[in-house]
């Protein structure tokens, strides 16, 4: 029995190059801004032990402030139990944090998961069941912007080109925070035009849009260009599943919803309801690898695909062991811009846009866990706090 002896997380910060704070249409975001440097912070969780295995995972889009705290209240649990408890956590946790939004128990849940590989001498999919040892990946733009980098129709249609150029054969676009529909719309018609088939073409509104009819106005841009998804159109920020079914019936583009919708009870009522066409999943938003495993399983249930947001090794173990899934999401790319994700890997991981091979696809990591090995080094100099559960 591989009991639990100490827990560490540990806090750190970094600089992205060429971006900054952008103030656009009332809206705070981030985006490119040639010359400035970004200051980022993420979080690390390290689980040993008392044989001396030791898992470890470090936070990519998930490792917010609000989800250090709720890690940090979960990870006090550990000590003393048995780390292969998972679905007995998963069950303690979900109740734990039902007032909260369950950001904090992915990292958590992925990090067990990794020390469980490792225990077992192998990676996170060969554990659930591997289907795959590569998928095709899609560019997944940053936001338009206004200052030099996505900031035209023009520029979307080129990076377009260029990743046609690179080996993709999926294409999805983040348009302007404006959430100006006709500007949106045109952008899309001129992508269809641009690729005219050649690449699998997606949208996401990422809640930009203002209104519903916003929304029906893009979804039927869309239709003409023939997208293979319509992403979170507007500003009830997917969370209404009456809205989103009447949006279905109104377009011929299938919907992706239930990226903001948590837990798998709520994402489950959502598709029962009519409000999606593709289901969302993530291991760091969705409770952790557990969580998007059930997600996945629960989709395939309904005879539905379960697309898995976001980058990182985590998500890679996840596409490896989901057979009803299509795409691995590299986000974010553009033409000048790295991505946000830190520089953590000692052994060549990353998620850029010169990740994939010529055919277009990612490898799914299959050493132990999550078939990567950290920076040590990197991140103990970029370290700002640290707090230790069990045994110093």
């Amino acid at each position: 029995m591989p009991i639990i002896g100490r827990v560490e997380v540990v806090d750190f910060t970094y600089e992205v190059k060429d971006m900054g704070a952008v103030f656009q249409n009332a809206h705070n975001h981030i985006g490119y801004c040639k010359g400035a440097v970004m200051p980022l912070s993420k979080y690390a969780v390290v689980i040993e032990c008392e044989d001396g295995s030791r898992g470890e995972y470090v936070t990519h889009w998930g490792g917010t402030r609000g989800a250090l705290a709720q890690t940090l209240q979960l990870v006090n649990d550990l000590p003393g139990r048995d780390s292969d408890m998972r679905e007995a956590f998963f069950n303690e946790w979900n109740r734990r944090l039902c007032h909260q939004d369950h950001m904090g128990q992915g990292p958590v849940d992925i990090c067990l998961w990794d020390l469980a590989g490792k225990q077992a001498g192998k990676s996170v999919s060969a554990m659930i069941g591997r289907c795959r040892d590569k998928i095709t990946a899609y560019a997944s733009t940053y936001h338009g912007d206004h200052s030099g980098m996505l900031d035209s129709i023009e520029a979307f249609t080129d990076f377009a080109e260029q990743c046609h150029a690179m080996g993709y054969k999926a294409f999805k676009h983040h348009g302007w925070f404006d959430g100006d529909p006709k500007m949106e719309a045109a952008l899309i018609r001129a992508l269809g035009r641009k690729v005219d088939g050649r690449m699998t073409l997606m949208y996401d509104g990422a809640s930009d849009l203002q209104t519903f009819a916003d929304a029906l106005y893009v979804g039927k841009a869309c239709d003409d260009a023939n997208f293979l998804w319509y992403e979170d159109p507007y500003r009830d920020n997917s969370l209404s599943p009456f809205s989103h079914k009447k949006l279905r019936s109104l377009i011929k583009t299938p919907l992706l919803i239930t990226e903001h919708v948590r837990s798998l009870e709520a994402k489950c009522a959502f598709i029962m309801a009519g409000g999606t066409d593709f289901v969302r999943a993530d291991p760091e938003y969705d409770q952790g690898i557990t969580g998007a495993i059930k997600t996945a399983r629960m989709a395939e249930a309904f005879g539905l695909d379960v697309e898995v947001h976001a980058p990182g090794p985590a998500h890679r173990q996840i596409c490896g062991a989901v057979r009803n899934t299509n795409f691995y999401e590299l986000a974010e790319v553009g033409p000048k811009l790295k991505n946000i994700i830190p520089p953590c890997y000692a052994d060549g991981y990353k998620d850029e846009l010169d990740s994939i091979d010529s055919d277009g696809r990612i490898d799914i990591p299959n050493g132990p866990g999550l078939g990567v090995a950290y920076d040590w080094d990197w991140l103990n100099a970029h370290a700002v706090k640290r707090w230790f559960f069990g045994r110093k």
